[in-house]
């Protein structure tokens, strides 16, 4: 394969890596409008009968709960969240600063960008477990580790083909 089919390929992957940190990062905004909403798809009316349901239904109206009575009390915490935001969408920055332009040179932001996803598992498995979050749902977040690993790990292939191409031809 040419290194411009290489690049061409490395730069769709990347670009569905960066995509999925700028959404992750404009949704973790609107947490309590984007609860309210996944409610009503699920017929829940009322955040305070959270207590009627089970399973994922009763998760996610307690969750709901939490988050009417916080904002109501103290809206302060949700500036928590605007940092978390903020910090997927600055990832995301480096990704095109990097190796997005110049994958060869930047190919230690990749790495970094798996050891980041790697660290998400004991993050979500021990942290989650001290802050009473189901196994199911910790396990949902692990998820993100993972398959933010399979692009990266995927676009680090693609930069050593392109770097042998390159040094088998000087």
């Amino acid at each position: 394969m040419s290194k411009a089919a290489l690049l061409r390929r490395y730069h769709w992957v990347l670009g569905l890596f960066i995509t999925g940190l700028i959404l992750s990062g404009l949704t973790a905004f609107p947490l309590l409008h984007e609860l309210r909403l996944m409610a009503s798809w699920l017929g829940m009316e009322s955040h305070e009968a959270y207590q009627q349901h089970e399973g994922l239904p009763f998760w996610l109206g307690y969750v709901w709960h939490g988050l009417e009575v916080t904002q109501a009390q103290f809206p302060f915490v949700a500036y928590g969240t605007d940092w978390l935001a903020f910090g997927h969408l600055m990832i995301a920055v480096f990704f095109i600063a990097g190796p997005w332009r110049d994958p060869e040179a930047n190919a230690w932001v990749l790495k970094v960008g798996l050891l980041a996803c790697a660290a998400v598992f004991p993050l979500a498995l021990i942290c989650g477990e001290v802050r009473g979050i189901p196994l199911s749902w910790r396990l949902v977040d692990c998820s993100f580790g993972l398959f933010g690993a399979l692009p990266l790990l995927y676009c680090l292939r693609l930069v050593r083909q392109m770097c042998a191409g390159t040094s088998s031809r000087s």
